[in-house]
């Protein structure tokens, strides 16, 4: 299957290849990242928790890898700790709204996360990343603090309140992902890499987390019912379903899908504040580093919409397509391109049968034409049907020289 994958795919082929050869293990020419001691092993441990985002982080400006690694892992112990169903209610909320407190302790470390909490060794070992975050530079530290301070407010607010309105939606998206924006602005800031007005507009900031919060709470819906959670607004899903079990069953399926496209086109509306953030970011690792992650939330977006499949699984876009993705995202033409690219996917998919179909046609024409008005020679041209023609011949080709192999020796 993998192998039709890469044949229907070429594209997809050349930015593995390329992705490889880039990452292939370092030689004399390629130096190794130059890190030791305890901040090696917060890498493994960002390496543990988040190969993707490990990947991007290394790669970004020397002023920036080590704050935004700790930044990485200060948050994900939080968010560790409010996963975990086994710790009891009010121990949790003390240590959330703690937690901004918790990272100045010498040799604090937590060893009764549940058996199934997979980054459970984070905070087992997180002296390590106290220790480290300590030595950071003071204007980085007061950041991440206060970020870590009002998420974990937010954070334990949710422990006890559930997303009924699309108010409470923003909120909570806000809370564990905006503010993730937020604090990286500023630290781009503070770097000196970008311009003091990037972690000033804030808004922007807190789309950018929106977008891809969203994504994967509309992608995530059957685990977390399964796990006996639910992040979807109920003003969306009430609409459709008498409860949250009843949004992932067969017999309720035709309705579900209504709310899967409303929830898809919810995400959808922030992407013109993802365009105008991105386009005020300049160093080159910057910008690849914020806008990998936008170019695989429009893909993973572009999957779920009308994809009944995300109401049975949690679907991911394949592997070369992420490579690809990452390939394409070095500048903002290219992920203008991108998003063009996908919207146009939605577009295909977008059945005037359903309820949303106004909607999503209104934002996606605007997003394409603001896209199309913004790139040099107006909108992009799609290759697929040739790429997909060249495909067929490397095929044939294929399936031929395995036929005749024999005759040839």
């Amino acid at each position: 299957m993998a192998f039709i994958d890469w044949v229907l795919h070429p594209t997809e082929l050349w930015a593995a290849f390329w992705y490889v050869m880039r990452h292939a293990p370092p030689d004399e020419k390629t130096p190794k990242l130059q890190v030791s001691g305890d901040m090696k092993r917060c890498y493994d441990f960002l390496e543990m928790t988040s190969r993707s985002f490990a990947a991007v982080i290394q790669e970004l400006h020397p002023k920036l890898r080590d704050a935004i690694c700790l930044f990485y892992l200060i948050l994900r112990g939080l968010d560790t700790i409010e996963d975990d169903m086994t710790i009891p209610g009010a121990k949790k909320r003390s240590l959330l709204e703690n937690f901004h407190e918790i990272i100045y302790q010498d040799g604090w470390t937590f060893k009764e996360s549940g058996p199934d909490e997979k980054d459970a060794l984070l905070l087992v070992d997180f002296d390590v990343v106290i220790a480290e975050f300590k030595r950071l530079p003071t204007g980085y530290q007061v950041i991440i603090a206060d970020i870590t301070k009002n998420m974990g407010f937010g954070m334990a607010k949710y422990t006890r309140a559930r997303v009924e309105s699309l108010e409470d939606y923003n909120e909570y998206c806000h809370y564990v992902a905006g503010l993730v924006g937020h604090g990286l602005s500023r630290l781009f800031s503070e770097s000196g890499l970008e311009d003091k007005s990037v972690g000033e507009k804030l808004a922007l900031a807190n789309s950018m987390g929106l977008f891809l919060q969203k994504t994967n709470i509309t992608r995530d819906i059957n685990e977390d019912v399964l796990d006996g959670r639910c992040f979807w607004p109920k003003a969306i899903w009430s609409k459709f379903a008498d409860t949250e079990d009843t949004l992932i069953s067969k017999p309720n399926r035709d309705k579900s899908m209504n709310a899967l496209n409303e929830m898809c086109t919810n995400a959808l509306a922030h992407i013109p504040d993802v365009m105008e953030y991105l386009d005020q970011i300049n160093e080159p690792t910057v910008f690849k580093f914020c806008a990998i992650p936008q170019t695989m939330a429009i893909a993973t977006i572009a999957l779920c919409f009308n994809n009944p499949k995300v109401l049975d699984t949690n679907v991911k876009i394949r592997k070369g397509e992420a490579l690809k993705l990452i390939s394409q995202s070095n500048n903002l033409d290219s992920v203008r391109r991108v998003f063009y690219r996908y919207l146009e996917r939605i577009e295909a998919k977008n059945d005037p049968k359903d309820p949303m179909y106004g909607q999503v046609r209104k934002i996606v024409d605007k997003a394409k034409k603001d896209i199309a008005n913004s790139l040099k020679g107006g909108a992009p041209v799609d290759h697929t049907a040739a790429y997909f023609a060249v495909a067929l011949v490397i095929f044939a080709a294929l399936v031929f020289f395995y036929q005749n192999s024999a005759a040839w020796i």
